[in-house]
């Protein structure tokens, strides 16, 4: 630090104050004379060098808010003129600091003041660390000028070598603020003024940068805008002139396609559905035509705006009719028909009463319709429409494995969909269509999800009034929608997802109902497809009860349809080929000729001595299959006691629960043999073989317990089996006879296979309110409860004297 070497030289001058401006040592600056204050204190300087040799005098201080600082600049007056503009001024150079002292008395108008002249030195050489801030402020103001193209100021402040008028030559810089300057004035030590000269200078450089940077970046941004805003306005030029050229050719020139905005605004969209839509408005206004995001940002506002959103079709409210078409469509089925007329009557009576719309939901339904194929459960659906008078969509959820198919991809993959829910309501074009979800347990999972999963949110009237596709990502009401689901086995479906629908059965169709369905609507549609007219080809109704009794054996129509199909063409064929004349009429016993033999002939119009039942060792079972109920054979046999073979022996394709069933039978019969009357004796060493036909079909379940005890009873009694008799139920160690399902379905099986008799256990007997009266009208149930009033029923007695047959495996 340089130290500081004053002499104190008193002086009298005359106060020139100076508003909010500090001149430092060394700087020129002109004075206007209008200044009443600037003009006394000249005038007093002048007056007094009149006595005095060398220039007038004064003392320049700064007046800040009325009060002045202790330390001021002697000042000499250069020049007396004019300004630039004309008025009177003074031009005054700073000399050197003072220190003002005490008020005095002198000529003219002007405030007198005595002060101390303060005479700074610097010592030779400068030390090191000076001479480094004499380099860095030269460096600083040198940039600084540079930036203001005042290039002439820089030779002259790189000749100044003074470290005090070094520092005071920063008066000239305008960045600095009256305090700044004030402060400079008054910091007597040069080397000390220097230092805070030079941090001013660098800290207004630092400022200055940032400020350009900034300017820079804004000027940028401004220049893309307008180079932007100029390209669009070209681009909206070329395209109009292809507008008008494509007009001129006869090519559509409205585009409003492109017009997103308006198209955004003039639709009917949800408050919270335009809000997003906006939004994607302005990313797409402000994506490139080149970038992929706006390709993909037009496909999302297609979607949405191609979306029903508040587009909802009247309900009939006709129950009578809806009734009414339904019975014309579909014949049987009354469960899902009431279900339906419920429905409508229920949400009849909620709109009566301004009910429509409760917590933001409305009145859907869910229903999942399960029985075997070809019962109707699809065709049902359009029929539910129809009678509702709403929109219908199939949805085909048979194969599917990625759960996106059901909600949607996400915007980020390319090629990216709405799910399957969202087209179909945009599809049906409107809010609240009937929704068919075709073989819903035929649903997948791998490694893209369980669509299943992304089901039960469809599927929850508590949840689906906000339904969010992972496309769209904006709430979707489904709550009006009524969802059927059909499924052909019942188990295949999770139980999160049955649980949230109310389940119907559909168990198949009477001989009776057949007969009905092919005369009403199978016949007219195969007439229409085989190019024959109704009074052409008729049908007798003993040939439909034929082909529905002994050519097909299901619970649905399909293979009946099939062959009412083959008939007609064998009828065209041979019109065609003049083998026949028309009109025809098929009866029962033009079948044979025209299709071939019957498949499924009963085992009661078979000769007695080809039935299954004619050995001991044989009973008929029913059973429950996804194609619906079917008969089922269980046959027996003992082991040759010299081969040794001793056991159980199970085929058939059995699950551990018929294998434990079979176990069962054998246990109970060894235990209660002597009870029976049955030779047990032969259980010890001979084996036991029990034999399910159809080999290739697995087979599983409880209910086929009573059977396999029976078909081991008439085994060992050597009684056979009543060919008209077929039984279910599960038994137990004790022989009580458990209740099983489908009872339904295998009461319609055993009647379409002509049995009589079917032996059901007793707790299953509020099942038979289910049955159809013309067949329960048709067959003998016998509810029991234990497994020895089945064999009492089941087997014929057994003849005096005679011994019974055993047979024997080979």
């Amino acid at each position: 630090m340089a130290a500081e070497s004053t002499a104190f030289t008193p002086l009298t001058l005359p106060v020139l104050p100076l508003d909010d401006e500090v001149v430092l040592p060394g700087m020129v600056v002109p004075l206007d004379l209008n200044d009443a204050d600037v003009r006394a204190a000249v005038e007093a300087a002048q007056a007094a060098a009149r006595s005095e040799p060398g220039k007038p005098k004064v003392l320049l201080v700064p007046r800040i808010d009325g009060t002045y600082p202790g330390t001021g600049v002697l000042g000499t007056v250069e020049q007396v003129g004019r300004l630039a503009d004309g008025d009177p001024g003074a031009l005054i150079r700073g000399r050197g600091r003072v220190r003002i002292g005490a008020g005095t008395t002198g000529p003219g108008a002007a405030l007198w003041v005595e002060g101390t002249r303060i005479d700074e030195q610097v010592p030779e050489p400068l030390p090191g660390h000076v001479t480094e801030l004499v380099k860095e402020y030269k460096a600083l103001a040198t940039a600084w000028l540079r930036k203001r193209g005042a290039w002439q100021v820089v030779d002259r402040v790189q000749a100044i070598d003074d470290v005090s008028a070094l520092a005071d030559n920063s008066g000239y810089s305008p960045f600095l603020t009256t305090e700044q300057k004030v402060e400079l004035l008054e910091t007597a030590d040069p080397v000390a003024r220097l230092k805070l000269a030079t941090q001013h200078l660098r800290d207004h450089l630092a400022e200055q940068d940032v400020a350009e940077t900034i300017a820079k970046d804004v000027q940028e941004g401004v220049d893309k805008q307008q180079r932007e805003f100029l390209l669009r306005r070209q681009l909206e030029a070329v395209r109009k002139e292809l507008r008008e050229l494509n007009s001129e050719n006869g090519k559509d020139s409205a585009e409003e396609s492109d017009d997103y905005r308006a198209r955004v605004e003039a639709a009917d969209l949800p408050g919270k559905v335009r809000e997003a839509a906006l939004k994607e408005v302005d990313k797409l206004e402000r994506a490139s035509d080149q970038s992929p995001e706006g390709s993909w940002i037009r496909t999302w506002l297609d979607t949405v705006l191609e979306l029903p959103w508040n587009e909802r079709t009247e309900d009939a409210y006709d129950i009578q009719g809806a009734k009414a078409v339904l019975d014309a469509e579909h014949a049987g089925l009354e469960d899902v028909k009431e279900r339906i007329t419920e429905y409508l009557a229920v949400r009849k009576r909620r709109t009566d009463r301004g009910l429509g719309v409760i917590g933001g939901r409305r009145g859907g339904a869910v229903l999942a319709l399960v029985g075997p194929p070809g019962v109707g459960k699809t065709s049902l659906g359009e029929s539910v429409a129809h009678a509702m008078g709403r929109k219908f969509v199939r949805v085909a959820l048979g194969g599917v494995r990625d759960e996106a198919e059901i909600r949607g991809h996400r915007r980020t993959y390319v090629g990216a969909l709405p799910g399957r829910i969202v087209r179909a309501i945009k599809e049906a074009g409107s809010m609240n269509p009937v929704v068919l979800l075709d073989e819903i347990d035929k649903v997948g999972s791998d490694f893209r999800g369980d669509p299943a999963a992304a089901l039960l949110e469809v599927l929850d009237p508590a949840q689906n009034h906000t339904f969010r596709d992972h496309y769209l990502e904006v709430e979707l009401d489904l709550s009006d929608v009524v969802f059927l689901a059909t499924a052909n086995v019942l188990e295949a479906i999770p139980e999160a997802l049955l649980d949230r629908m109310e389940l119907v059965r559909l168990d198949g169709y009477t001989e009776d109902e057949k007969v009905v369905i092919a005369r009403d609507h199978l016949l007219p549609r195969q007439l229409e497809r085989a190019g024959l007219g109704e009074d052409e080809v008729t049908l007798d109704e003993s040939a439909l009860r034929k082909l529905a009794g002994e050519y097909t054996r299901e619970a649905g129509v399909r293979t009946l349809e099939r062959s009412i199909a083959r008939l007609l063409r064998k009828v065209a064929a041979q019109h065609e080929l003049g083998e026949r004349e028309l009109p025809f009429t098929i009866t029962d016993g033009d079948l044979r000729a025209l299709i071939g033999r019957p498949h499924h002939v009963p085992e009661s119009a078979q000769d007695p001595a080809e039935r299954r039942t004619a050995v001991p060792g044989v009973a008929t079972g029913l059973a429950v299959t996804g194609a619906g109920g079917d008969v089922l054979f269980v046959e027996a046999s003992l082991a040759d006691p010299e081969t040794g073979a001793a056991g159980l022996t199970l085929t058939g394709q059995l699950g551990d629960v018929m294998k434990e069933s079979a176990q069962i039978a054998l246990s109970f019969l060894r235990s209660h043999g002597a009870e029976l009357e049955l030779p047990v004796a032969d259980l010890k060493d001979r084996g036991v073989h029990i034999h399910f036909p159809a080999g290739a079909v697995p087979k599983d379940g409880p209910s086929a317990g009573v059977t396999m005890t029976t078909a081991l009873a008439s085994l060992l009694s050597g009684r056979l089996v009543r060919t008209d008799v077929a039984m279910t139920g599960e038994v137990s160690l004790t022989g009580r006879v458990l209740p099983i399902g489908g009872v339904k379905q295998k009461l319609l099986a055993a009647h379409r296979a002509g049995v009589t008799t079917v032996v059901i256990p007793k707790r299953n007997e509020p099942d038979l309110d289910d049955v159809p009266t013309e067949v329960l009208d048709k067959l003998d149930v016998h509810t029991v409860t234990d497994v020895r009033q089945v064999l009492e029923l089941a087997l014929v007695p057994a003849t005096n004297g005679a011994e019974p047959e055993v047979p024997v495996a080979a």
